[in-house]
Parts: structure tokens; sequence; C-alpha cells
């Protein structure tokens, strides 16, 4: 039989070990608590990557344009053409939905239209199409030399195909949307087809970070 002494110091070490388990379990936890969680996006996540980091491109208004202009906001780059008949106009409508959902937040977020047809796409034209989804979007049109090193930073592919008459030929080109946060470091990548609701939870969680 154990001495009550024995006894005593058995008690000891058992209330030494339980506390000792205590600390470790808060520090833990703590460590937990300071370490800042991820965001959950839903689009391809691009945080850190070496393309797509930017343009410098004349608007349909004639006004050079850097992401650099846009500090403060979300910024959506898409390329496309005015004469595409289904996957561009979806697209600009989709970024109108999105900024309807976003409420008030809808003014920080800035959506930019790449043309791949500098060609066809004059700046009076880049500027009705622009009017008929929402006023503050803006079209960029790089020149025709511009535009290869363009679609190369950004990893776009486009190919003119050929139609019944010179005018009346087709461009192929990448569907997605890059998405930069408001300062100005490119984030995500939109797959076309994602839906309004999706790209806006991306865009309020980067909104939400800074």
């Amino acid at each position: 039989m154990k001495t009550n002494l024995q006894m005593n110091a058995d008690r000891r070490r058992a209330v030494a070990a339980l506390a000792g388990m205590a600390v470790l379990s808060v520090a833990s936890g703590g460590l937990a608590g300071c370490t800042p969680e991820k965001p959950q996006f839903k689009s391809v996540d691009l945080t850190g990557a070496d393309y797509a980091r930017g343009f410098s491109l004349l608007d349909q208004n004639g006004q050079l344009r850097t992401v650099k202009d846009f500090a403060g906001k979300v910024v959506v780059v898409f390329f496309g053409f005015t004469q595409c008949p289904d996957v561009c106009p979806a697209s600009m409508a989709e970024l109108t939905e999105v900024k309807r959902l976003l409420g008030a937040d809808g003014n920080r977020l800035q959506a930019i239209f790449i043309t791949v047809d500098p060609e066809r796409d004059t700046a009076e034209l880049l500027k009705a199409y622009m009017t008929n989804f929402d006023p503050t979007f803006l079209a960029l049109r790089p020149a025709p030399a511009e535009l290869a090193r363009v679609a190369s930073d950004f990893k776009i592919f486009y190919k003119k195909v050929d139609g019944k008459t010179p005018g009346s030929y087709s461009v192929d080109h990448s569907a997605g949307s890059y998405i930069y946060d408001p300062q100005g470091r490119v984030r995500l990548y939109n797959r076309y087809g994602s839906g309004a609701e999706m790209l806006a939870a991306d865009i309020r969680l980067l909104l939400k970070a800074g």
C-alpha cells in the first residue's frame, strides 16, 4: 500500500501533467487563431502569377490606362470583340449583373474589355458597345502590333477565322476573365460560364481583404 506521502506526490504529478496539457492546448489554440485563413475562392487562384500583371493601352476615349488607375477597385479583364455573337455579350452582361449583385460595392468594380479585333473595333464602335452594358465599363484597343504582345502577356489565344468576305471574318479567342484585387495584383482567373453569383462572391472576398 502507498503511504500518504506517496499518494500526495502522485496527486501533485497528476495535477502538474493536467496543467501542462491545458497550457499546450491554449497555446495551440492561440497559434491557430493568429494564422489568417486563406480566402476560399471559387475561381482559379492566380496569386503570385508571373503573367497577366497589367496593361498599358488606350481606352475608347483615347486615354492611356493601366491597372494602377483603378486602385481601391477590383478590376475584371475580358478579351473579346464587338461582333462576337454570343460569348462576349454574355460575359459583359454577366459583369453588369455582378455589379448589381454587389449593391453599394458595385462602384468598386471596374470592367475592362480588351478587343482582339482592333481592325474593325474602332473607338466609336467600342464606345457604343460599352454603353450597351454599363457606361462605367471601359474598352481598351491595342494597336495590331500591340495585340500579339498583350495576348502573350495574358496567355490569351486568338485567331482570325475567314468568312465569306474579307470583312466578315470571326475571331476565335479565350473566353475567361482575369481579376485584380484593389492593390492592382492579379489574383484570379474566372472561367466562362461560371455565373454572376459565383463571380460576385469572389469579388466580395477581394474587396473585404482590401
